[in-house]
């Protein structure tokens, strides 16, 4: 999963128009998702590349049979076809940015 994450790749407090700024620049979109304590997004699978980055909270993210736990400022890369989910583990809401290329 190293290959897939980067832990830190944005400074926390995470700046949500420094992280679209960069996406831009590589090709991608930029959308905020907010989730309570406990909420899943089970078995997605996409067309398209994808990045997450969290900007406030812990989440879990499993692409493949790799799963890692993520907390602001970390960035994860899910390529195109690949099976993943994510969950909120944080004890409070979690905010978390995904884009697509």
């Amino acid at each position: 999963m190293t290959e897939l994450l980067q832990q830190g790749k944005f400074t926390a407090p995470v700046n949500g128009d420094m992280v679209a700024a960069d996406w831009q620049k590589r090709g991608y979109s930029c959308n905020l998702f907010v989730d309570p304590p406990g909420q899943q997004w089970l078995d997605f699978t996409h067309a398209t590349n994808e990045l997450v980055t969290v900007v406030e909270g812990r989440l879990e993210m499993t692409v493949g049979e790799l799963r890692v736990e993520m907390g602001p400022g970390d960035e994860v890369f899910i390529p195109a076809g690949a099976l993943h989910s994510v969950c909120n583990i944080h004890h409070g809401t979690s905010r978390w940015l995904f884009g697509y290329d």
